[in-house]
């Protein structure tokens, strides 16, 4: 990954993956930024960590018999020199263009993604071997299994370019956080303040989950009436003890 789309900081990416999916959308959406969560993809293990990382990119073509051969395999340029680049901390995000006759990875190349320190894998097509590739423990998010390899119906055409996955434009560098919900591409320009108000989103929605609990009524509640906030205030001065 070149080091200028590598610039979102450790404790930013931190923060982000101390946080939902559904709230980054959330954040998202407050700045006009509504497609943002891949449609299709989801967790091979639902009951995973949620992951958070830089984006890297695969982009894969439509099949085209000369090129998607056995022999492609070995050349320069095929997707497993890209893979060998996976650099620490990415969260590699394939295009597939939604084929979904075909996966991508398979328990080989998700062991490797794995051994170079990758945090997470998303497709926005099937994944091969997945029975191989659950007992991993790598995170990985795509729309189901399939048994053909990639070439019996894509082309890898590049990576570390601008790509669409599950619908979604994702940049390299862009951070990708996914959890049971789904994958959201934060855009690199507004990770570091998406973390800070989604962080604080959750710290409010706490607030009022325990005020729901007790029997408050979401008007005034959710969103917060100036009797509300200045309760969540002494809440917070209080050291967010339960509220009352």
């Amino acid at each position: 990954m070149d080091a200028d789309q590598n610039t979102v900081g450790l404790d930013v990416i931190e923060a982000l993956a101390s946080v939902s999916a559904a709230t980054l959308s959330m954040q998202l959406l407050k700045r006009g930024v509504r497609n943002a969560s891949m449609v299709g993809p989801r967790p091979l293990d639902p009951s995973g960590p949620r992951v958070a990382g830089p984006a890297y990119t695969l982009r894969y073509l439509p099949l085209r018999e000369d090129l998607a051969t056995l022999e492609s395999y070995a050349k320069a340029g095929s997707v497993r020199e890209a893979i060998e680049a996976v650099p620490a901390g990415a969260f590699v995000a394939i295009d597939v263009r939604g084929e979904q006759g075909a996966g991508p990875l398979g328990d080989i190349f998700v062991a490797r993604l794995q051994a170079l320190g990758a945090v997470a894998a998303v497709s926005d097509g099937p994944m091969r071997d997945v029975a191989e590739i659950r007992p991993l423990g790598f995170p990985v998010f795509c729309t189901g299994a399939a048994a053909p390899p990639s070439i019996a119906r894509l082309t890898f055409a590049d990576w570390q370019v601008p790509v669409g996955c599950g619908k979604v434009a994702v940049i390299p560098g862009d951070v990708l956080v996914g959890d049971e919900d789904g994958v959201v591409v934060v855009p690199r320009v507004l990770a570091e303040e998406v973390a800070r108000d989604a962080v604080e989103q959750e710290r409010f929605e706490r607030f009022v989950q325990m005020k729901v609990k007790r029997g408050a009524r979401l008007q005034g509640l959710y969103p917060p009436d100036e009797e509300t906030l200045a309760a969540y205030r002494a809440w917070l001065e209080a050291g967010e003890v339960e509220a009352t």
